[in-house]
């Protein structure tokens, strides 16, 4: 484990953290077409029904975590949930499973909310994500939240304890 990363919440608007956010946008530039990309924009992500979390190594962000909560629709039964968006981690600092506290701390605001639920998109071809959210405990799902099988998107979920 990373003990010289601390994972605490920031503002999606925080100089570092908008430098991080375009890697992100970069890379998943790079992979899809642009209308295959489903990313919360800095002003979505300072909404109150997003909760945003970063890593910081000493003096610098090395990636960042967010999730959207969300009222219950006919794809969750009516249950609310939360939404994994813009999980980034630096390449040179992957591995050291950075992502995985991201992930947990996440998950730990959900349930502090009362949501039982945690729901996610994903690319195909971010096999690294996937492996990641599949050792988190996310299964493979149908679409939701609007979301439609584009052949591009695999969509997750995970019933938090």
């Amino acid at each position: 484990m990373s003990t010289d990363i601390a994972i605490r919440p920031e503002r999606a608007d925080h100089p570092q953290v908008v430098a991080a956010l375009g890697a992100l946008d970069a890379y998943l530039a790079a992979l899809y077409e642009s209308e295959a990309n489903h990313i919360l924009s800095i002003e979505e992500l300072l909404e109150p029904e997003v909760i945003f979390f970063a890593a910081w190594q000493r003096d610098r962000v090395v990636g960042t975590g967010a999730v959207r909560c969300r009222a219950g629709e006919p794809d969750t039964a009516g249950e609310p949930y939360g939404e994994v968006k813009r999980m980034y981690v630096d390449a040179g600092l992957r591995g050291r499973r950075i992502a995985a506290r991201l992930v947990s701390s996440l998950e730990a605001q959900l349930r502090a909310r009362g949501l039982a639920l945690a729901l996610l998109e994903t690319g195909r071809d971010q096999h690294a994500a996937i492996r990641l959210y599949e050792r988190c405990g996310y299964s493979r799902r149908g679409p939701f939240g609007g979301y439609v099988d584009n052949g591009l998107s695999l969509f997750m979920s995970k019933r938090l304890p």
